[in-house]
């Protein structure tokens, strides 16, 4: 990771706003499983090595950092939305919910939030979207990987329950196999209907 990462975070808490909390999420696009966030509170300044978005890492330093991030955390909290709520209330309202779920477990109290994203409407305090925050922010980072490993750990438990999918492989997103699968088996109770609508 670069210094540039706390940049933004420097700036929020040199306006005496503190702590501030890095807030992500994961699973928007699949045709299965939840959609999971996870918000971060680092101690500022912290240099984690190799700490990215995580979709640029592999699964192996995902899961180093995964370890690492929670070890050094001030604090952090995972949250889910499940199917039934990403039907309720659409993907972006579940992500939201996700998301407040995320800020509100975390044990040390956020003053701001920063949501990788553009948008921000809906969560429940002081908040800015960062777009592309996950390259350029080191909560944002880190809420990545937690949400990333947490939602991938739970699509591999699920391949278990499910084994016809083949969640292990493509973790729910739209994969030739995932269709296929879904074709000869129909859907499961993991399978998002909404998302099942544009199937042929």
């Amino acid at each position: 990771m670069t210094n540039d990462m706390w940049e933004l975070e420097n700036e929020i808490i040199a306006n005496g706003t503190f702590p501030v909390c890095g807030v992500d999420e994961v699973g928007r696009g699949p045709l299965a499983g939840p959609v999971c966030a996870a918000a971060v509170i680092l101690p500022q300044g912290i240099e984690i090595e190799g700490l990215d978005d995580s979709k640029k890492l592999n699964e192996k330093k995902r899961d180093a950092l995964f370890d690492i991030i929670c070890e050094n955390a001030v604090g952090y909290a995972i949250a889910l939305a499940d199917v039934s709520e990403i039907e309720q209330h659409n993907i972006l309202g579940a992500t939201i919910l996700a998301m407040n779920r995320a800020i509100s477990a975390l044990e040390t109290r956020p003053a701001f939030a920063l949501i990788d994203g553009n948008r921000n409407k809906g969560i429940e305090i002081s908040s800015m979207a960062v777009i592309k925050g996950d390259g350029k922010c080191a909560s944002i980072a880190a809420a990545s990987i937690l949400a990333k490993v947490t939602r991938d750990r739970l699509m591999l438990e699920m391949s278990i329950k499910y084994p016809e999918y083949g969640f292990e492989k493509h973790k729910g997103y739209g994969t030739a196999l995932h269709y296929a699968a879904i074709r000869a088996h129909g859907p499961c109770e993991l399978h998002r209907p909404s998302f099942l609508r544009k199937m042929h």
